[in-house]
């Protein structure tokens, strides 16, 4: 196919890079000002749900005094600790050091809500996020040049999976509601339309691409999944979901071990060289609610799902269709909120998600704050919420990007960067 050309919009992105601000606490802070806006005899305090695998998982933690890393490496480089016990202290390092996070820029591009959000793999400053309208942002926040935007078709031509090409990174692939996936450039050029519907009524909801097997896949809103190679090859084209297919997922370590999440509520994992039909998965994951994501972590040893009410899950390899834990967490769905997708991070065993509060959940408390949420992936228990009073809506889609110490959210029309306070202040 011919490259086509699409229009850059003449729309100034609003890029607000936020001063020192007393205001800007952690919700350990605000959660006595909080509690003096409820009436008296308010309900119970916050408690675990009966049904949870893991017990006492409700509040934040309280980290005891950060060890020294470069005692630790020294006493593993002595044989006196194992990789693990290191792994651990790195890790609740940088637990404290989220307790400093605040919002560091915060922009505002789009007339319609932020419905993807993907790091660029080589650049830590750099993100690209989509819009409901087909916008596409691409923001470099460590410099002061206009970011580079692409303007969308509007209705219907929601972005709904968003990939750097690991290739060539000045390109990426985009699967939106307008019906297609497609490799295009920043300039707003389309390289190469991967999968098209010829019918408004079919579009693709979910993307990944992997650079080790060539691949891409992509799933749409009737329960399809397309293979293809980067050539634009199609592989095959099977329908193994009964409802839409919110998200696909290609293990990082394993690429021919796929994971796909459908409102048809169930994961399913499949085995790339063995797929003939619909039957041919080698695991079907039931849950109680339809499923938003399945994300495998980064060393591909587990899968994390996101259910549409209350649910998060995390699967081990050692037996993948048993729940190794279940984390009660509020994050309902609702129509005109971005699905909201728990996430790994990039280097620690942690998991960070946005929180919808419900006052049906069971640990609901009145005046809940908005939270950006962060469990450790092994206990399942919270050891941090992040909350900025200015910024007070709720956070869909929360990613690190690949070095683990920026934050990027999409709550709403905004996009916001998350960092150290010491990081702003060098800024």
């Amino acid at each position: 196919m011919a490259p086509k050309k699409r229009p850059e919009t003449k729309k100034t992105s609003e890029i607000v890079l936020r001063p020192r601000n007393k205001r800007s606490r952690s919700p350990r802070e605000l959660e006595p000002e909080a509690k003096k806006l409820c009436a008296k005899g308010s309900g119970p305090s916050r408690r675990c749900d009966s049904d949870c695998l893991w017990a006492g998982l409700a509040g934040p933690q309280i980290l005891p005094p950060c060890r020294s890393i470069v005692r630790t490496l020294h006493q593993h480089r002595l044989g006196r600790a194992s990789w693990p016990s290191v792994q651990q202290g790195l890790q609740q390092s940088f637990l404290h050091t989220l307790d400093s996070y605040r919002i560091l820029q915060k922009a505002a591009p789009f007339d319609r809500r932020a419905t993807s959000l993907a790091w660029h793999p080589t650049h830590p400053s750099t993100v690209a996020v989509g819009s409901k309208g087909g916008d596409i942002l691409l923001w470099n926040f460590g410099i002061k040049d206009k970011p580079t935007f692409i303007k969308g078709i509007g209705a219907g031509g929601s972005i709904t999976g968003l990939k750097f090409n690991p290739l060539n990174t000045n390109q990426f692939y985009a699967s939106s509601m307008e019906g297609t996936t497609r490799l295009q450039d920043f300039k707003g050029n389309i390289l190469r339309v991967f999968a098209s519907s010829d019918t408004i009524n079919i579009w693709f909801c979910s993307l990944d691409v992997s650079a080790s097997s060539r691949m891409v896949v992509t799933g749409d809103n009737v329960g399809n999944v397309i293979l293809l190679n980067m050539d634009g090859k199609e592989l095959w084209n099977l329908r193994m979901h009964k409802k839409k297919v919110t998200h696909v997922a290609l293990n990082p370590c394993c690429d021919w071990f796929l994971a796909t999440a459908s409102v048809d509520q169930t994961v399913k994992i499949w085995d790339l060289r063995q797929v003939r039909g619909k039957a041919s998965f080698l695991y079907s994951l039931p849950h109680r609610h339809p499923v938003n994501a399945a994300c495998f972590s980064p060393d591909g040893a587990r899968l994390l799902t996101t259910d549409q009410k209350s649910e998060i899950r995390i699967y081990s390899a050692s037996q993948w269709d048993c729940p190794l834990g279940l984390i009660p967490h509020p994050h309902r769905h609702f129509q005109h909120l971005t699905p909201i997708k728990a996430a790994w991070h990039p280097r620690y065993n942690l998991i960070v998600v946005g929180r919808y509060p419900d006052p049906n959940f069971k640990s609901c408390t009145p005046y809940e704050l908005r939270t950006i949420d962060v469990f450790d992936g092994n206990s399942g228990k919270m050891m941090c919420q992040l909350y900025d009073p200015e910024s007070s809506g709720i956070s869909s889609l929360n990613e690190f990007n690949p070095m683990g110490d920026t934050l990027a959210s999409a709550m709403g029309y905004h996009v916001l960067i998350w960092s150290q306070e010491e990081a702003r202040t060098r800024k």
